[in-house]
């Protein structure tokens, strides 16, 4: 097996391309070898920041180039589709950060793509590949709270309206439930699925409601309710212009487990912890150490995904991405969420 470490261009050059950048830095497995950005200046000044790096000018100069072997695509939501679809023609590995498209029906031409190119598809919701993640799940899946009956989960923050910004504007496919409702959710159906030894499990109903912008019709926080197959039950919520409490709470009918940090757990690395409430028992905090800050376990999962030749990385799933999308369809058609470039 090839032991080098997985070359990386990153497609854009915003604060999420920052983020992921540093992380490949501190990752054992992978290098950044070049950045692609609209204009070269900005590609410039971004590669600065990060040593020996390729500055292209143009995202299809970023995919012509044969020292990239992965891409990391941090454009905004819309053009997610165009550019993974062209990298995996292109024959390269994607990690496209979520959503992986604006829609099921357009992530599912994705994922075509990529499977027909052979290449590895990755969403990148990072908190999936964290050791407090797996810890989670072994919990539920093991009975520690006995039968699950609901999952309270919620993904806010308060950003001021700021005309044309990604997180409000339609043409951007800007909203809460597209930025961050998603973590929600995938973790709802997660935990669903870890409740009947499955790696994930799709809700049969799901209702919802939003507080849409007068003028940009985007959510600016909204809240749904996912019913599955046994009854269990998931209250989800997000937004972008209200902060919520963002923690996970999972209720059985023999205790309780409240993940205080979900979504981005001991994000500089060492240790994150679960607080685990048996009924009738003293309450338990769980610590879960972890070797990497957060951004670099979901790099060193797709990397090693890469080396060994497997199709996708367990963590996240083009399958479960699929699935994922369609719960997301239902909760913006429940709140009335339309992107005008859907219907172009």
């Amino acid at each position: 097996m090839d032991h080098s470490p997985l070359r990386w261009g990153i497609l854009g050059t915003g604060t999420i391309a920052h983020a992921f950048a540093h992380a490949l830095q501190a990752a054992p497995s992978s290098r950044l070898v070049a950045v692609g950005s609209r204009g070269r200046e900005s590609a410039s000044k971004f590669a600065g920041e990060f040593g020996s790096v390729s500055a292209l000018g143009g995202y299809a100069e970023l995919l012509a180039d044969p020292e990239v072997e992965a891409v990391y695509i941090a454009t905004p939501h819309p053009q997610h589709a165009e550019w993974a679809v062209a990298a995996a023609q292109a024959g390269k590995h994607i990690l496209c950060e979520k959503p992986l498209t604006l829609n099921r029906a357009t992530s599912e031409r994705v994922v075509a793509a990529a499977r027909t190119a052979g290449v590895l598809l990755m969403e990148g919701y990072m908190y999936r590949c964290h050791p407090q993640t797996a810890k989670l799940v072994d919990l539920v899946r093991n009975g520690a709270i006995g039968r699950m009956g609901l999952v309270q989960a919620a993904f806010g923050f308060f950003c001021p309206f700021i005309p044309g910004h990604r997180l409000f504007a339609n043409a951007l496919g800007g909203g809460g439930i597209l930025d961050v409702g998603g973590y929600p959710v995938s973790m709802a159906r997660l935990l669903a699925g870890a409740a009947e030894g499955r790696t994930f499990a799709e809700p049969v109903a799901v209702t919802g409601a939003a507080r849409l912008h007068p003028a940009e019709g985007t959510d600016l926080h909204a809240a749904a309710t996912l019913r599955f197959a046994g009854g269990l039950l998931a209250q989800v919520a997000c937004g972008v212009s209200l902060e919520l409490e963002n923690v996970v709470r999972v209720i059985g009918e023999e205790g309780s487990i409240l993940v205080p940090e979900p979504w981005m757990p001991a994000r500089a690395g060492g240790s994150s912890r679960l607080l685990l409430q048996r009924r009738g028992a003293a309450p338990e905090e769980i610590a879960v150490p972890a070797a990497h800050e957060l951004y670099v376990h979901e790099i060193e999962a797709f990397a090693a995904a890469v080396r060994a030749g497997v199709g996708e990385v367990p963590a996240m799933t083009p399958a479960d991405s699929l699935g994922n999308m369609a719960a997301l369809d239902a909760w913006r058609a429940a709140a009335g969420v339309v992107y005008r470039c859907e219907g172009a």
